[in-house]
């Protein structure tokens, strides 16, 4: 095993603590690490993310699960109107974007880096929102949730076409979404973000059976590994307050931001 195939398994632990610690960033970390370490292809890697991301968010969520921290009547009515609001949105409203939406000279705003963009944008909007509710949040040990189901079955539909837009697992919009809109603390949101992100992932591979050629021994592998990770996500996150892993939650978001504007504006 080469060195850079050793820092792509290490890196599945990376992403399983990360879905652990703070119920998102697996999608985020997964593709580039099974592209650029593993070697996998652009597509099937894709398709391996999901899985992976699905399954290793599907065992965090039994651990949050057991502390209570799980609120199943979210997560069904967030759930419903946004696997509703993906299928529509990557079946016309994707397909109908030209390739070329905008030429200004020599500048050509590609469909490709329009969408970048607008995932960029998206992740910073969210990033400065979790980062000021963090600063003010004050922490309540055993919250009642008092769910309103309209603000709810909305959110879950906006946010089905912005993961349908930006093709990504949605944790670090799903999060915010939950705290911000629904109301969740935060530590309830993660959990409640792990489930959701479980289903939406792993009935997405579904559809890849039969269609990818999936080496399942790697994949298994490489999931198990992101499995570990997962654990060690939930044990450290019961010592960081809800206050500290919603800023934090908010920067890692925004440097991603950053870093995704730069190398599609100006690297390219």
């Amino acid at each position: 095993m080469s060195m850079i195939e050793l820092l792509g398994y290490i890196s599945a632990v990376v992403i399983g603590f990360s879905l652990g610690l703070i119920g998102g960033g697996g999608s985020i970390l997964t593709v580039p690490a099974l592209v650029y370490l593993v070697g996998v292809s652009p597509v099937l890697s894709t398709s391996y993310s999901l899985f992976v991301v699905g399954a290793s968010a599907l065992v965090g969520s039994f651990t949050y699960m057991k502390q209570g921290l799980v609120s199943y009547k979210t997560a069904l009515v967030f759930a419903v109107p946004s696997f509703i609001a993906v299928y529509a949105t990557r079946r016309w409203i994707v397909p109908a974007i030209p390739e070329e939406i905008l030429t200004v000279d020599s500048f050509v705003l590609t469909k490709d880096v329009a969408v970048m963009v607008f995932f960029a944008i998206l992740m910073a909007l969210a990033s400065f929102s979790m980062i000021r509710s963090g600063k003010q949040e004050q922490m309540i040990e055993h919250p009642i949730i008092l769910l309103n189901y309209p603000m709810t079955v909305l959110v879950g539909a906006v946010f089905g076409v912005l993961a349908g837009v930006v093709g990504a697992g949605g944790g670090f919009l799903i999060i915010p979404a939950l705290v911000i809109l629904a109301k969740l603390p935060m530590k309830l949101a993660v959990g409640t973000s792990l489930l959701i992100i479980a289903a939406k992932s792993l009935v997405g591979f579904g559809g890849d059976i039969g269609v990818q050629p999936i080496d399942w021994t790697f994949l298994l592998t490489f999931t198990a590994i992101a499995v570990v990770g997962i654990f060690a996500g939930t044990y450290v996150s019961r010592y960081v307050t809800g206050k500290k892993l919603k800023t934090g939650f908010g920067w890692f978001v925004l440097v991603m931001a950053v870093y995704i504007l730069v190398n599609e504006l100006i690297i390219t």
